[in-house]
């Protein structure tokens, strides 16, 4: 009897050992099914559909497919999302995107954590190999993220060195479409470029998606418009070859124009006097010669101000979408459909007086009778010691960037500018691309119709060093405000997305003229 009682005990130990470590995590077994396995290989392969219980591939726009029940035990997937919601999670904001993100899964010790990676890592990995017929690394991103109100991942392709398929397990509450925080995939032209979104996938409960990581994958999370509800996800990516890219497409650049022939009365009729004074200006020019932007507040005069916000709020202007969603996405104005009102306020922004009313604002070179560098420069070498006088000398002798610099001004002709109407409103936004054209410039920003514009709505514009997160400058709409920002080279700008709770205002859209100059 003794004997008896003492493996009773022992097996009494072992069951409560096994009750503390918890249950493994099993892949839903259907997908297992060896019938299954291969039709949706031979799907896969030639990109056609497939539908199977809770499996449904599809090809359109592009190659995904989604696994309901992925975690075959429900009280798993309950207590992954209660570990998942215990971790510390960061804030993530820049251009892109405005969520919250965990740091990465690989080394966290929770039971289901590491289970489900385990899961990921070997017996998915391995699947998900044979199903696509590609060689997937044993290396896997792996996180977990949090979307709630207004939140938001943009238009992007996940193309990244090494990256092959992305996945991305739901573990949210009851969903609806009016909750926001679908999987938007979009359709693409002739150039690989997205245009529209061509389904929109709603999150549910345990349930995985994953797709081929390509030139046309693009994708984004619309923002989340419910409140109170947390859109929670695992998410990553599976390394192995990538995908041939095609060359990238460059999109041809909005058209540069000198200045107009103008009566230098315009400005008298259209800006505050205030900025008119040759001593105020001198002020604004060691201002911004100091810190590179300025702010002007009531830059237009009151009157023609009213009548320019009048002609917005009520004219039939023709807006036009801009895209594409990988770049940008607002409306700017049809120059032919501007009343007479908004048309002479862009002459005003583009006349030869404006020109030189920059350059006195800011010393740079935009008019022939501004002083320029070269009268500055010849100004401080009065100044300089015999020292410096020889160094400069030696440096000029030996071509360096002095005379670089001197070439380069002889070449680049006569002063330039570029400009749009813009109407910004939610969901609009522009990105940091690798295609834009990076030179020396001078922006400028004119806000209208922006009162009571708060800036947790969106619609700010950052500027932000190349390479680098760290955010150099924000300018936010002001009613009549007008922003002068010098960039040089690696200085990069975006217009943060505009989000749902800017529907909250009474003119729930707002305006900019938005002009470049070049010397």
């Amino acid at each position: 009897m003794p004997a008896k009682r003492q493996s009773n005990d022992r097996n009494t130990t072992k069951w409560r050992k096994k009750e503390k470590r918890g249950e493994s995590a099993v892949m839903n077994p259907d997908i297992e099914d060896a019938v299954v396995r291969s039709a949706l290989s031979e799907a896969w392969k030639e990109k056609t559909s497939y539908s199977h219980g809770g499996v449904e591939l599809d090809c359109d726009p592009f190659r995904h497919c989604r696994i309901q029940n992925f975690i075959h035990s429900q009280g798993f997937a309950q207590n992954l999302r209660d570990e998942l919601l215990q971790l510390s999670f960061h804030n993530k904001s820049n251009d892109l995107y405005k969520f919250k993100q965990s740091e990465d899964l690989k080394r966290r010790k929770e039971h289901h954590i590491s289970q489900m990676r385990s899961l990921i890592f070997v017996q998915f990995r391995s699947w998900l190999a044979e199903v696509l017929g590609v060689d997937l690394e044993p290396t896997v991103d792996i996180s977990c993220a949090k979307y709630e109100h207004t939140d938001v991942l943009l238009c992007h392709d996940d193309e990244l060195e090494g990256r092959r398929v992305a996945f991305i397990l739901y573990l949210v509450p009851s969903w609806d479409l009016s909750d926001g925080g679908t999987l938007d995939l979009y359709s693409t032209d002739e150039h690989y470029q997205p245009v529209n979104i061509a389904k929109s996938l709603l999150p549910s409960w345990n349930t995985l998606m994953f797709f081929e990581v390509s030139p046309v994958s693009f994708h984004q999370v619309a923002e989340v418009l419910a409140e109170g509800k947390c859109r929670l996800s695992l998410s990553g990516w599976f390394h192995g070859p990538s995908l041939p890219r095609p060359p990238r497409y460059v999109e041809p650049l909005l058209p540069r124009r000198t200045h107009i022939p103008r009566d230098e009365n315009v400005l008298f009729e259209w800006v505050n006097e205030t900025y008119m004074d040759p001593l105020y200006q001198a002020q604004v020019q060691q201002e911004f010669e100091a810190n590179s932007e300025i702010r002007l507040p009531n830059f237009l005069q009151e009157e023609k101000f009213k009548q320019v916000s009048e002609a917005l709020r009520l004219a039939e202007v023709q807006w036009e979408r801009r895209g594409p969603p990988n770049k940008r996405c607002y409306a700017h104005a049809e120059l032919q459909s501007l009343p007479a009102c908004l048309k002479e306020c862009w002459d005003l922004l583009s006349s030869e007086p404006f020109f030189l009313l920059l350059s006195n604002l800011t010393g740079l070179s935009l008019h022939y009778l501004a002083v320029g560098d070269e009268e500055n420069e010849s100004d401080s070498q009065g100044d300089e010691s015999d020292a410096e006088k020889e160094e400069r000398n030696n440096q000029e002798g030996q071509g360096t960037s002095s005379a670089a610099s001197s070439n380069e001004k002889q070449d680049k002709g006569p002063p330039m500018c570029v400009g749009e109407l813009r109407r910004w409103a939610h969901g609009n936004y522009t990105l940091l691309h690798d295609s834009v054209e990076r030179e020396f410039a001078l922006d400028l920003l004119l806000h209208l119709g922006c009162k009571g514009w708060k800036a947790e709505f969106g619609g700010f514009t950052s500027y932000i060093a190349h390479d680098e997160d760290e955010e150099l400058l924000t300018v936010y709409p002001e009613d009549n405000s007008m922003a002068l920002v010098y960039r040089d080279k690696e200085t990069l700008r975006f217009v943060k997305h505009i989000n749902h709770s800017s529907a909250d205002q009474k003119d729930a859209a707002f305006y900019d003229f938005s002009f470049t100059y070049y010397e």
